[in-house]
Order: C-alpha cells, then sequence, then structure tokens
C-alpha cells in the first residue's frame, strides 16, 4: 500500500465519522421538534430551527471533503479499492438526505405556533415514534456498517405510507362528523406528509448504504424493495 492510498483510507475514514456523527445530529433535531410539536412549546421549536444552521455547514463541509478526496482517487484510481470509491460516492448520496430530513424537522417545528390549541389525536404520536425509530435505526446501521439493518429500515417505508393513508382517512371521517375542525385536517395532513418524508429520506440512506457495503442496488418496486446483484 503507498502513501497515498493509506492517506486515502485515513480521511475517508475521517469524513464517515463526521457523517455519523451528523446522522445522530439529525435524529435529536428529529427527536426534539417531534416533542416540540406535540407539547406545543414554541421556545423548544425555536432552538430546533436555530439548529438547522449548524447541520447546513456540517452538511457543506462534508461534501467539500468528499469532493476533495475524490479528486485526491483520481490520481491514484488504480491504487484505490473500488469499495472505497463507492463509499464517497455514497457519502455525498447519504449527507444530502440528512440534510433534507433536518430540514423537515425544521418544517414541523416551525409549524408548533400554529398547533397551539388544537388537540392532536393520539395516533400521530405513533406515525411519529415510528418515524423516529426508523431514523435511529439508520443512524445505527451507518454507524455499525449494517446490512441486514439497513434491509429491514426498507421494509418499513410502505408501512409509513399505509399508515399516513389511515391517519388521514380517520382526520377525513372525523371532519365530517364535525368532530374535527377542517384547520386541523390541513395542518395534520401537512405533518403526516413530512413523517413519510422523512422515512423516505431515511430509506434511501439505507439504500445506499447497503450499495457502499454490499455493492448490490436496489429499487422500489410495486411488490417492494428488489435486490439487482452487482456484476462478478
Amino acid at each position: 500500500m503507498t502513501d497515498d492510498v493509506k492517506k486515502f483510507g485515513e480521511v475517508l475514514g475521517s469524513i464517515r465519522q463526521e457523517l455519523v456523527g451528523q446522522g445522530w445530529r439529525v435524529l435529536s433535531i428529529c427527536e426534539e421538534s417531534f416533542e416540540a410539536f406535540f407539547a406545543g412549546d414554541t421556545s423548544a421549536a425555536s432552538e430546533v430551527v436555530k439548529r438547522d444552521d449548524e447541520v447546513d455547514t456540517i452538511d457543506v463541509e462534508i461534501e467539500k471533503k468528499s469532493v476533495a478526496l475524490l479528486s485526491a482517487a483520481a490520481r491514484i484510481a488504480s491504487e484505490v479499492p473500488e469499495s472505497e470509491i463507492r463509499e464517497v460516492l455514497v457519502i455525498v448520496k447519504v449527507n444530502n438526505e440528512l440534510e433534507r430530513i433536518a430540514d423537515l424537522a425544521v418544517d414541523i417545528a416551525e409549524r408548533v405556533e400554529s398547533r397551539i390549541g388544537i388537540d392532536v389525536p393520539d395516533t400521530f404520536r405513533v406515525i411519529a415514534n415510528s418515524v423516529i425509530g426508523i431514523v435511529r435505526d439508520t443512524c445505527s446501521a451507518l454507524e455499525k456498517k449494517d446490512a441486514d439493518l439497513a434491509k429491514l429500515i426498507l421494509r418499513s417505508e410502505d408501512t409509513i405510507r399505509e399508515f399516513k393513508g389511515n391517519l388521514l382517512r380517520d382526520a377525513e371521517n372525523d371532519i365530517a362528523s364535525g368532530s374535527m375542525s377542517v384547520d386541523c385536517g390541513f395542518m395534520l395532513h401537512g405533518i403526516a406528509s413530512r413523517c413519510e418524508a422523512i422515512s423516505d429520506h431515511a430509506t434511501n440512506v439505507a439504500e445506499q448504504l447497503l450499495y457502499a457495503l454490499t455493492g448490490t442496488i436496489v429499487r422500489h418496486s410495486t411488490e417492494g424493495w428488489v435486490e439487482i446483484p452487482k456484476d462478478d
């Protein structure tokens, strides 16, 4: 192993750790956002919004370092293992997915003020907790390089989508019966949609993680996630 290749691996490991740290940071923002929303705590929501700047700053740093590392790889391409090149590409994509999750969490926090005075059904706490669990598992899979856990995360996407559909049907029935206001229905629709979007981004991370770890490409179809084995 040449010094350049060794240095490449060391820098890659450092960026990887920064990405893992970003994942746990984003999870914390999601947790704080949902807590602020269900508590109707505008002060806590404001703190969540402030944390978005930190995520954005680190997002840019990781991307810049990754681009620089890819430039270095171009100079020593014949010596760098394919798996490490693949991982750099995945880091850039995962970094973007995490930033989008943080944006969605902040958007939920920004809706806290409009939620005050509205009784949110307990079922929405269930979908929020489910989404938090998916993001937490995503961070664990990323940190531990756990392909099996990444596969489990992929299977959760359709569950969240179905859960959202059931919640919104219940809300529509409540509006029709007069037990829920239209304003409340619109607000809950927005929250449920953002929960689904967070789940989608988390499963995108799991998809990329599987690619980095195994070289396997996975795609979603009407029957669920399908693995496309790498070429031998």
